[in-house]
């Protein structure tokens, strides 16, 4: 068994333990979405098309969380030079990422939260070759204030590619009339990952996202616009540019989500 796999099934043993341990104590719940695509920081991890998303998580009285994540992905199938050639890498299909991810949440005042924790990003499907081990850790921090939130990410060897990379990022969250809210977002991708067109694209980028939420019943409704095409490699919409199936595509486009979160209550 490999480290990556190894390293993923302690996670699950970890989320079921807490999940067995502290069950008197502790919610176990499981959120299913169903969206026009799968967005990462600005970048589509499913080349502009549909994702279906699950997770099962976790959360203790202490503040202590842990939880699963999971969702189709699409990273394209291209190779590495040509059949004949010695050095030739044959296509590898991506098509699942796993996330594991353990936390712990407070607050410093009735306004004022915190969240530290850290995420393992596991990536899955045809490896042949050897060729798909980007599985990664990130470390967070974030606080929170009010319909304020801000977070930094960092990961020390981002997509596994020996180098680091950051992700700052800011949200909020403005009730409006008849139960509707406006939801803002802006990050920016830096660390040596991104300056270096030898591992990556090349460029700090920016993204950003606005939208319109609302509770309906059991379900979740989000309608937003995405840009990431700061990202100016990537960003298919332009002439320039030459993608094949979107992969990885930093484009401009309107995102929609709709979501629900179990058990369901009486009240809902």
């Amino acid at each position: 068994m490999n480290r990556a796999i190894s390293s993923g099934l302690a996670g699950l043993g970890i989320v079921a333990l807490l999940a067995t341990s502290g069950a008197a104590q502790a919610e176990v719940s499981s959120t299913i979405t169903i969206a026009s695509d799968y967005d990462f920081r600005g970048i589509t991890q499913t080349g502009l098309d549909p994702a279906f998303q699950a997770s099962l998580d976790w959360e203790g009285e202490s503040g202590l969380y842990a939880g699963l994540w999971g969702s189709n992905i699409d990273f394209g199938e291209a190779g590495f030079g040509a059949p004949e050639d010695e050095d030739y890498i044959a296509p590898v299909d991506l098509n699942v990422e796993v996330d594991l991810y353990l936390g712990y949440a407070g607050s410093f005042t009735e306004d004022l939260g915190y969240d530290v924790g850290a995420t393992y990003y596991k990536y899955l499907g045809d490896d042949d070759n050897g060729l798909n081990d980007f599985d990664y850790t990130e470390l967070y921090a974030g606080v929170d204030w009010k319909i304020l939130s801000t977070k930094l990410w960092y990961a020390w060897d981002y997509g596994n590619s020996g180098e680091s990379a950051w992700y700052l990022e800011g949200n909020a969250s403005i009730p409006l009339p008849a139960e509707f809210s406006l939801e803002l977002h802006a990050g920016y991708n830096g660390g040596d990952y991104w300056d270096k067109p030898e591992v990556s694209f090349g460029e700090e980028f920016i993204d950003y996202s606005a939208g319109i939420a609302r509770s309906l019943g059991r379900f979740d409704f989000v309608v937003s616009y995405i840009d990431g095409s700061d990202l100016k490699d990537y960003d298919c919409s332009r002439s320039s540019v030459e993608c094949i199936d979107d992969v990885f595509s930093s484009e401009s486009k309107v995102f929609v989500s709709v979501s629900t979160t179990f058990p369901w209550t009486d009240e809902e």
